[in-house]
């Protein structure tokens, strides 16, 4: 008998890939053969936490009695859409031909978590080994089966992974269910999502709370200069001052002249990539992480879900070659002569799983106005990073003038590039954007020395109002999510922040399709609904510091420096405080989120109120099922829309006279009265008279 070793991907797309590469190249039903190798997939997670409601009957139904749900022993579910598949991995485990496993899943504690669950699910007990990559190139593919490394080393990524995913069951399961109940209305509660949503009310209540001020600078002009003086309060002071200025000497009382120097930017790791591509071109995180994600299995970007940017010593003539491909492929560096300086971005230390995001040597193959357009934006983005990480210093002189008249002082800047360096670079990529961003021209100051003076002075008032804080972009949230619990951290201080770089895109997704923040052009701000519910919740699930601390434990366990048991211990005594912390809520209190409700009449089950939703019309009790949708067979079938005046009436009377209802069997309109039909099940019915 032949043997085979296993190798289970993370997608179709990724599976075939490595099959190419190491030939198994027979395609069977949910996977490939060939070369003594067996290659699957996984769909995802195939296997996942199950819900409250498969430890006991009675948990399907929300009630605070039953609260807080702590498992003793974990239970999992396989969805059933993915059934088909996991049988497919589970028999080819099961093969006796098979005597070993590769993990090939997304080298990172989500990927592990995936695999690991499959693994436990099957009942596998066969040794694994990790393939552990971070590029989809042949060559890298090769490498890492050249290199496979044991699959216990990878123990307390996996305890870490699973730590996150109970800690979240526990925080998601006991809160949302808690204030659910409480308050008559679904309230999703996360233990990063709701610290994310408290830094976007914060930010609000700044905002909201902000009142402005005005203030006056004077300006003055005389011998090809000008300056201005500080922030005068009084419009009286500022017009005194420029009174006093008009026509009048001003003498140059200091000049300070500074060689500045800014270095490159290092290249991007999955935040920085995605607060740029927000900024750069309005993509939310998740269509950066995306379109980075369809690139990697292209074979044309290295692993996106990094959080390093550095690479390592070893990677020092692929990066050349990239480069060197960059430089002949891409329309925008024609003419771009330099040695770059490779030893800026290298840094062994400083890349732990993966290392930052580069271009691969693929893109020699390509032609790039083949991909789509969102993809060739973060590909050239990519590519314009990494050869701005590796230009020269960007060297300029700062001439900072100060300049007395009447008594009054005022000041002026102006700056001389020595040395374009990367920013030459910077400003080539951003003359090719649609939108470009502005920048101010640096003023030039004329040749003054100390003592000099100034004849003729031109004088004026510019009035201006203090601005309130800005409303968070998915830049600028991103860099407050990465930062959380840490706020004044230096480049070697370790982050402490919410959620990973693979998770914060789809917590701001979260919140967003919740209903609890909203996109306004290229601002986030919190609904109504999100305002209310980070009143409502204590500190311990609302305070991002707390929830940093958390991320920060979780990655000590993955390094081994940290109890993965005492950690779940702790999330559970927290979430049984909670509970007990909250027995019961005042009638007022407990109406906090029905005020922006519209009842359009009593649902006929139960008497509670019938609420408008989003194409549709709901009980508002949680144990009662009624509800009438929109689009539903019965009213689509007749090319009629249940409207809210329809429903209106079918809830107060039982029946409605509808007018122009279709068939098919006559070539004109009709109109009948349709009446309610409710046995109680899952679909509300509907008759059809036309006798009334």
């Amino acid at each position: 008998m032949v043997s085979h070793i296993l190798v289970i991907a993370e997608k179709p797309s990724v599976a075939r890939s490595i099959a190419g590469v190491i030939d198994a190249n027979k395609k069977q039903d949910g996977y490939f053969e060939g070369n003594g190798y067996l290659v699957s997939w996984c769909i995802g997670h195939l296997v996942s936490l199950a819900d409250a409601g498969a430890y006991d009957e009675s948990f399907k139904k929300w009630r605070y009695d039953d609260l807080p749900i702590l498992p003793q022993e974990w239970q999992y579910i396989i969805p059933a859409e993915k059934k088909k598949q996991f049988e497919v991995l589970r028999s080819l485990m099961e093969r006796p031909d098979v005597t070993g496993l590769v993990c090939a899943t997304d080298a990172g504690r989500e990927g592990e978590l995936i695999f690991r669950f499959v693994y436990q699910m099957a009942g596998c007990k066969k040794p694994f080994k990790r393939l552990w990559i971070s590029s989809m190139e042949d060559a890298a593919i090769k490498d890492g089966f050249a290199h496979l490394k044991p699959g216990t080393d990878y123990g307390n990524l996996y305890q870490s992974a699973l730590c996150r995913a109970r800690a979240d069951w526990l925080v998601v399961i006991n809160a949302t269910r808690l204030f659910s109940i409480l308050y008559h209305k679904t309230l999703t509660v996360g233990r990063v999502q709701t610290p994310t949503l408290k830094m976007l009310v914060d930010r609000e209540a700044k905002i909201s709370n902000f009142k402005k001020e005005k203030y006056h600078v004077v300006h003055i002009a005389a011998g090809g200069m000008e300056a201005a003086s500080d922030r005068v309060s009084s419009a009286a002071d500022a017009d005194a001052i420029k009174t006093a200025c008009a026509g009048a000497q001003a003498v140059c009382v200091t000049v300070k002249r500074e060689k500045k120097t800014e270095q490159p930017p290092r290249i991007y790791d999955l935040t920085t990539l995605q607060r740029e591509a927000n900024r750069l071109f309005g993509f939310t995180a998740k269509q950066t992480l995306d379109y980075a994600q369809q690139l990697y299995e292209k074979k044309l970007l290295t692993y996106p879900r990094t959080d390093s940017q550095f690479i390592t010593d070893d990677m020092e003539g692929t990066v050349r070659q990239v480069i060197s491909i960059l430089c002949r492929k891409l329309p925008l560096f024609d003419g771009v002569a330099y040695t770059p300086d490779i030893d800026r971005i290298s840094n062994n230390a400083k890349v732990t799983d993966h290392h930052a995001i580069l271009p691969t040597v693929q893109l020699e193959k390509l032609d790039i106005a083949e991909l789509p357009e969102s993809e060739q934006k973060i590909l050239r983005l990519v590519a314009t990073r990494l050869i701005c990480a590796t230009g020269e210093k960007h060297i300029y002189d700062e001439t900072t003038m100060t300049v007395a008249c009447e008594g009054s002082l005022f000041t002026a800047k102006g700056k001389t590039v020595v040395q374009d360096g990367w920013k030459g670079i910077e400003q080539r990529f951003k003359a090719t954007l649609k939108s470009k961003e502005k920048e101010e021209p640096e003023a030039v100051l004329p040749e003054v020395t100390e003592g000099d003076i100034l004849q003729d002075v031109v004088s004026s008032v510019s009035e201006h109002f203090t601005s309130p804080p800005k409303a968070f972009t998915e830049d600028t949230l991103l860099s407050a999510m990465e930062t959380a619990g840490n706020e004044a951290f230096d480049d070697e201080t370790e982050k402490k922040g919410l959620g990973t770089p693979a998770t914060r895109a789809g917590i701001i997704e979260k919140l967003v399709k919740g209903g609890f923040a909203q996109r306004k052009g290229k601002t986030l701000v919190p609904t109504k609904d999100g305002l209310n519910l980070v009143c409502v919740l204590p500190e311990q699930i609302t305070s991002p510091a707390m929830t940093a601390e958390w991320e920060n434990t979780l990655m000590q366990i993955e390094r081994g420096n940290a109890d993965a048991d005492a950690f779940l211990s702790g999330i559970a005594a927290m979430t049984s405080e909670l509970v007990k912390a909250y027995p019961f809520l005042s009638d007022a209190e407990a109406s906090r989120f029905d005020t922006a409700r519209e009842t359009v009449g009593k649902c006929p089950r139960c008497g509670s109120p019938v609420y408008v939703g989003k194409g549709n019309f709901y009980c508002s009790n949680r144990e009662c099922s009624f509800c009438l949708w929109e689009d539903n067979k019965f009213f689509s079938s007749k090319k009629k829309k249940l409207t809210k005046k329809i429903a209106k009436e079918l809830l107060d009377k039982g029946w409605c006279r509808v007018t122009g209802l279709y068939t098919p069997k006559k070539p004109q309109l009709y109109d009948a009265v349709i009446r309610l039909d409710d046995t109680g099940g899952k679909y509300v019915g509907f008759k059809m008279e036309f006798d009334r």
